[in-house]
């Protein structure tokens, strides 16, 4: 019984490792490798909890034989004291039916002529050749008896070891059916640790991935807001010379800077800042997001009042054929919005159990157009 409650220690440290691994993969972003990986671990998580009932099972009956075979050992200790009483039964008889035989081998039994003539009156005669019938008596008794006892110990001898060998093959039988059951188990307890390890590797790698794409989004969004400041103050030098004196431009960064004016890049910005923030369904604040949410309060970082519904916002907002850095990009029958960041990416809130991240609009799925804030 000790061993079964280390075993389902076993289990509940397992059931919360699983915990701590689901948790850690709800923080990251979700890919079809990941999903497939929980998957397997829910699946293989069922056969383990399959195993360990029938382990219980197995231990539980591993442990009924011991007792039973505990029981049958105290039985056959009692018996050992009943069969040395026996046994010493059997040694009487015997030496006393030997001790008749020898008496008889040497003197004989009594003739009837033996009685009356050793007799002095008729009560004599009776009561001799009644002694002699009782003797005769005596004699086939003791041989019964011995005869008897002989054979009520070999039968209880057998009887004895043929149940301690009854209960010696049960105990070993349960024995080896809880060893198989528990190699089942320690087996699947493996194969669950390697899929822990494997999603633990997938999920680094993931967020090792979009740090990286956060990152260079960033490097990306911050050069073309330089570039436009730079062509703005080039043009603006440009207006102010004289047409006696002319200047040679030099020729554009490239580097895709949107038109000249367009959107509001500081919201792509802003936007970055808030990678990581959980999804929180109708939330608009740094402690969750929604998708509009998340719009809303961007835009509101720049003074811009925008309503928080998706739909709302669309009709708020002007068509553009191409978005710019800033820009909203809607997704699903305007059930989805994000805020394009440049390089067909944009950073959005898609859903429960997810966190604002940088999506890809190619890889997305479901484009509906997208909108300039005015």
């Amino acid at each position: 019984m000790r061993r079964y409650g280390f075993l389902l220690l076993c289990t509940l440290a397992l059931a919360a490792l699983t915990t701590a691994v689901v948790a850690t993969v709800a923080s990251a972003r979700s890919t079809p490798q990941i999903r497939a990986e929980q998957a397997h671990e829910r699946a293989v998580l069922a056969e383990v909890n399959q195993i360990g009932v029938k382990l219980q099972a197995a231990q539980d009956a591993r442990w009924s034989a011991i007792q039973q075979l505990k029981l049958v050992k105290q039985s056959l200790h009692r018996n050992e004291y009943r069969l040395h009483l026996a046994r010493g039964n059997l040694r009487n008889a015997q030496q006393r039916l030997m001790s008749r035989l020898y008496s008889l081998y040497v003197n004989g039994s009594p003739s009837t002529i033996e009685v009356i003539a050793g007799a002095h009156s008729l009560s004599q005669v009776l009561d001799r050749a009644e002694s002699a019938r009782v003797l005769s008596n005596q004699d086939a008794a003791l041989g019964t008896q011995a005869l008897h006892f002989e054979h009520a110990v070999q039968a209880r001898e057998r009887q004895l070891k043929q149940f301690e060998q009854k209960r010696v093959q049960a105990v070993a039988r349960r024995n080896a059916e809880a060893q198989t059951v528990a190699a089942a188990l320690g087996q699947q307890k493996r194969l669950l640790a390697s899929i822990h390890t494997t999603i633990s590797q997938l999920v680094a790698q993931e967020a090792a991935r979009e740090r990286a794409a956060a990152a260079a989004a960033k490097a990306r969004l911050e050069a073309e807001i330089a570039a436009r400041k730079a062509a703005a103050r080039a043009a603006q030098q440009q207006a102010q010379q004289s047409t006696s004196n002319p200047v040679i431009t030099p020729p554009p960064v490239n580097i895709p800077i949107g038109s000249p004016g367009a959107g509001h890049a500081a919201a792509a910005s802003i936007a970055l800042r808030y990678l990581g923030v959980p999804y929180v369904w109708g939330g608009a604040s740094p402690s969750g997001f929604d998708c509009s949410g998340l719009v809303m309060y961007v835009y509101a970082q720049l003074g811009i009042s925008l309503p928080h519904y998706t739909v709302a916002q669309w009709n708020a907002t002007d068509p553009i054929s191409s978005p710019e850095p800033g820009d909203l990009v809607f997704f699903n029958g305007l059930g989805h919005v994000g805020i394009y960041i440049g390089g067909g990416r944009f950073v959005d809130a898609p859903h429960t159990g997810s966190v604002v991240r940088i999506d890809s609009m190619s890889n997305f799925g479901g484009y509906d157009g997208a909108r300039r804030v005015p």
